[in-house]
């Protein structure tokens, strides 16, 4: 008898899953993905903005990680990816701009002098002396960003130099992440004996990157859900799912919000932390009480396209310094200075929304549209008014990377049955390269499960 398979959650995890399984099972496999949404892909989506394609999710892919190339290669889209121009981001810090600083791991200088402008010049010297300093540092440790870099570096390291790239990725802040999850290389080569930071940092740097340090699709990624859709084959029920429920005399029984039942021989949950801990309530509490410990937040991305020849930078986007009051965003993208013209408009991206407020859910669309004018006159002088706008809501889609979130995430999967597998951005990490690699683990082990039994 042919296998039946259902993958709750239609984004890049649950589809890419649902994709490993079709491979795996073969086309008499039955495999249903559950998604309430109003289309499949979850925090991917492109939209048409002034005549052009445009992501509003997330819009970009660390191209060094092995997954989407290989993804995009095995599915005949290795022409589709795409790299930036090569223009760099500015830093909003103090009221005015900076050039994102060179010579940093993610704003962690291993050099004084790589910050030169942005901190004051006692925290210059306070990072010069960090190496005389006594570390104590245990093996397997992982405090908090804030936590660590505070104390070696300097507070104004923490909010001008590497919160400003922590919040463009978790739109949480340096107190919110642990420094394994944050800097796994640094905390790597602190278990190995560095004996200061800034020897860490140092050790973690490597060689010089060559080539574009992020990707993307052309097209925007609906091309690559287009296809992965194409190839699952899947059969789709626009329905939430309220539990999973053990079946009788094996396998498991998924309960719709509609009340309808439906049997599976395995299940992949590839839904956002706080819902999963609600589904596996019944058969999974460990599991539940696991996914309810993984924090998230919300954000809100405001898309425009402003005239073509507006007058902005030649640089990717602003990332905005901790506690900036004249400014409403946490970060702008200009997208055709990051990844070229298109069309005769230019397009750019504000996000808003940080761990712990509640402004993506409460705020109006034409507030959250007058903020970015604000933004983008105090930003760049631009007062000009837009072609064309979209407004797009990310609710609880953003999990916070804590201190001990790598043993908080292994008890998670140690409380699941052998199939049931969970993927997603709350796992291993946010980006879309991680999501692929989580999908992938999730349908191996299920494959496997399937053979042992």
């Amino acid at each position: 008898m042919s296998a039946t398979y259902c993958v709750v959650g239609g984004g890049i995890s649950g589809l890419v899953a649902a994709y490993r399984l079709r491979v795996a099972a073969g086309p008499d496999a039955s495999i249903t993905v559950f998604d309430p949404a109003d289309r499949l892909g979850g925090i991917l989506r492109t939209e048409r903005l002034g005549g052009q394609h445009v992501d509003v999710g997330a819009e970009a892919f660390v191209a060094r990680r092995p997954e989407m190339p290989a993804l995009l290669a095995e599915l005949g889209l290795a022409h589709r990816q795409v790299g930036t121009t090569g223009t760099r981001p500015l830093i909003y810090s103090q009221d005015r701009l900076h050039p994102l600083p060179q010579g940093t791991l993610q704003g962690l200088p291993a050099d004084a002098s790589s910050l030169a402008g942005l901190v004051d010049d006692a925290t210059l010297a306070w990072i010069r002396d960090e190496p005389a300093r006594p570390l104590s540092w245990r093996p397997g440790a992982d405090p908090s960003v804030a936590e660590l870099v505070g104390e070696r570096f300097g507070e104004q390291v923490v909010t001008r130099s590497v919160e400003p790239l922590l919040t463009g990725v978790y739109a949480g802040s340096a107190a919110t992440i642990g420094m394994r999850s944050g800097f796994p290389t640094v905390a790597a080569a602190l278990d190995r004996g560095a004996r200061s930071l800034t020897e860490a940092v140092r050790a973690a740097m490597g060689p010089p990157v060559t080539g574009s340090v992020f990707g993307a699709v052309d097209g925007g990624y609906q091309v690559l859900l287009d296809e992965l859709i194409r190839r699952a084959d899947v059969r789709w029920a626009q329905v939430g799912v309220e539990k999973v429920a053990a079946a009788s005399p094996r396998g498991w029984t998924i309960v719709d919000d509609e009340g309808a039942h439906h049997r599976a021989d395995a299940v992949v949950l590839a839904v956002p932390a706080p819902v999963l801990a609600r589904i596996v309530a019944d058969v999974a509490p460990r599991t539940a009480a696991a996914a309810r410990r993984i924090p998230v937040a919300s954000v809100a991305v405001v898309a425009l396209a402003l005239p073509g020849g507006t007058p902005l930078p030649p640089n990717s986007g602003v990332l905005v310094a901790t506690g900036e009051r004249r400014l409403h965003a946490k970060a702008a993208t200009l997208t055709s200075r990051k990844w070229g013209p298109r069309g005769n408009v230019e397009l750019l991206r504000l996000s808003f929304g940080r761990f712990g407020d509640n402004l993506a859910r409460s705020v109006g669309d034409e507030e959250l549209l007058a903020w970015g004018a604000e933004d983008l006159g105090t930003l760049f002088g631009v007062r000009t008014e837009p072609v064309d706008y979209l407004v797009q809501r990310w609710i609880d889609a953003l999990p916070q990377y804590g201190p001990g979130h790598g043993a908080l995430v292994a008890e998670l999967r140690a409380g699941l049955p052998p199939t049931i597998a969970v993927a997603g951005a709350f796992l291993d990490g946010i980006g879309v390269p991680a999501c692929v690699a989580s999908a992938t683990r999730a349908a191996a082990q299920l494959a496997t499960a399937r053979v042992a039994r």
